[in-house]
């Protein structure tokens, strides 16, 4: 039942792609909003973005484990189903990639640049073809694992409660986990869990970018890149990706007004407009492996209850 809950999940997800009115993750945004507003007004610090944390997080979450107690049969699975499909947020990358790829197939850097704002947290003004060939490849890469894959991981190992407590904190990570002046230590409690909740579903990610690649190199670009970059888990993903791809990744980019080093990631040639293709390209092929991989856990799963009785 996992295993079809996952791909009813991603199907249902392609077909309809994130509800227009009403998402639950717009209306918690608005929430998380309003409380940053709220408590972080002078200089919150990290035990007010705690605390804000657990009050968005734990009540939604105890609701979630209460359901999965409390529901069985097609209930259940409805609710799971549902939930499920409202995490993954696999077609809006694809809708948001392609809207980059796009016009950078025919030459249309100004759309490009517009289409990839809306992906990365860069300043994209001033950005090449490469750059926003980059930027975008990353934002599929580093996605895939936060927004589809990790969703997969966490409903398959804790159910309910474990893909609403991963698919909130990342929502609050991606709004808060900022290392500006505002968001600095209020949103340090998010980030940091952030990074466990994402820590062995990205390197899964990475694994299974290797295994769908460029195998050899995805590997080798992992293990001996991944460590530089400065995020724990986006380090793995997009090492092994851009190895995967044969592409180089990283390099220089502009965060609010100030440029940044990253580190080289990857080997091979520099991104170019169907380098985001690819990339989609490379996450659905691991999305195929990850559902292969849950159906056999799956069944062992459930050979090894029936042997227990």
């Amino acid at each position: 039942m996992t295993a079809l809950t996952c791909l009813l999940a991603l199907l249902l997800d392609c077909s309809l792609g994130e509800p227009r009115r009403g998402h639950p993750l717009v209306l918690f945004g608005r929430l998380a909003d309003g409380l940053e507003h709220r408590l972080n007004r002078v200089r919150g610090g990290r035990w007010a973005g705690l605390l804000a944390l657990l009050l968005l997080v734990a009540p939604t979450v105890l609701i979630a484990a209460l359901a999965s107690r409390l529901l069985s049969g097609v209930w259940l699975f409805a609710v799971e189903l549902v939930v499920l499909y409202l995490a993954i947020g696999w077609r809006s990358l694809q809708l948001h990639a392609q809207a980059v790829a796009r016009p950078l197939v025919v030459g249309d850097l100004s759309a490009a640049r517009r289409a990839v704002a809306l992906l990365v947290s860069r300043d994209t003004e001033s950005l090449d073809e490469s750059g926003v060939a980059t930027a975008a490849t990353e934002s599929v890469l580093e996605n895939g694992a936060d927004a589809v894959t990790a969703s997969l991981f966490w409903y398959v190992v804790a159910g309910l409660p474990g893909v609403v407590l991963h698919r909130l904190v990342n929502t609050l990570d991606a709004m808060w986990g900022y290392r500006t002046q505002r968001f600095l230590r209020f949103g340090w409690a998010a980030a940091r869990l952030d990074d466990v909740l994402n820590w062995v579903p990205a390197r899964l990610t990475a694994l299974s970018y290797a295994l769908v690649g460029r195998t050899r190199p995805a590997l080798r670009c992992w293990r001996r890149q991944a460590g530089i970059w400065d995020s724990p888990n986006a380090g793995p993903v997009m090492a092994a990706g851009a190895g995967a791809l044969g592409l180089r990744l990283g390099g220089a980019a502009r965060y609010h007004g100030a440029w940044r080093q990253r580190p080289l990631l990857g080997e091979g040639m520099a991104a170019d407009a169907g380098s985001v293709d690819r990339a989609l390209g490379l996450l659905q092929r691991s999305l195929l492996l990850w559902l292969l991989a849950i159906a056999v856990v799956s069944v062992l799963t459930g050979w090894l209850l029936d042997g227990a009785d």
